[in-house]
């Protein structure tokens, strides 16, 4: 009696048919991605320590755990916030920090402020404070740190416009541009940063009622 073999399966392909699957779930499969927050990064300014011992060159910001927002212990919109920032960085009201060899400061001659005595006394003596309760939510953080340095941003587009002819974004892309060589671009970048330093005290997160 003939002895039957068994078929064989040709396999060959298998592995061409599995990495084409793999391929295909690969292309179709979808994959949640947590979103990040866009904020640009606040410039790092030393705080003199003389500066803080006035309150009125304070400008305090806290965000309670419901995401309310407070000013100067007032509540107030975040629509309003970068305004109200503007307001007390160009105020003028007083003498700035004395230039490096000089013993006394100067009043602020570009500022457009009211120059209420009860406020800033000059752009470079300006801090803007930050509090936040535990229980704030990061997005409403963010968003308050956007419109502070949206306030600064178009304080420095004023300056830069009315002594250079561009605005500061347009003077730093040119100093970029010239891959930070420029002496003369670089002095004027300086000059608008000084006038309007860019100082956002963060304290640790509390319980903000």
């Amino acid at each position: 009696m003939a002895r039957r073999e068994n078929p064989e399966i040709n396999a060959g392909s298998m592995a061409d048919i599995a990495f084409l699957l793999l391929i295909f779930f690969l292309v179709t499969t979808t994959m949640d991605v947590d979103s990040g927050v866009s904020k640009k990064l606040a410039e790092k300014t030393e705080i003199q320590p003389e500066v803080i011992k006035k309150e009125k060159n304070i400008f305090e910001v806290s965000i309670n755990r419901n995401n309310q927002l407070f000013v100067e212990g007032e509540i107030m919109e975040l629509e309003q916030l970068k305004d109200a920032a503007v307001k007390f960085l160009d105020n003028g009201g007083g003498l700035g920090n004395p230039p490096e060899g000089q013993e006394e400061g100067k009043p602020c001659d570009y500022c457009k402020g009211e120059k209420d005595p009860t406020s800033s006394d000059h752009p470079n003596k300006a801090v803007i404070s930050v509090e936040s309760d535990r229980g704030t939510e990061y997005g409403t953080y963010v968003a308050v740190q956007n419109e502070l340095l949206r306030a600064y941003t178009e304080l420095r587009n004023r300056l830069c416009q009315e002594k250079y002819g561009m605005s500061f974004i347009e003077l730093e892309e040119a100093f970029k541009a010239s891959n930070r060589k420029d002496e003369d671009l670089k002095k004027k970048v300086k000059d608008i940063k000084e006038s309007y330093p860019q100082v956002i005290s963060d304290t640790d997160p509390t319980n903000v009622q």
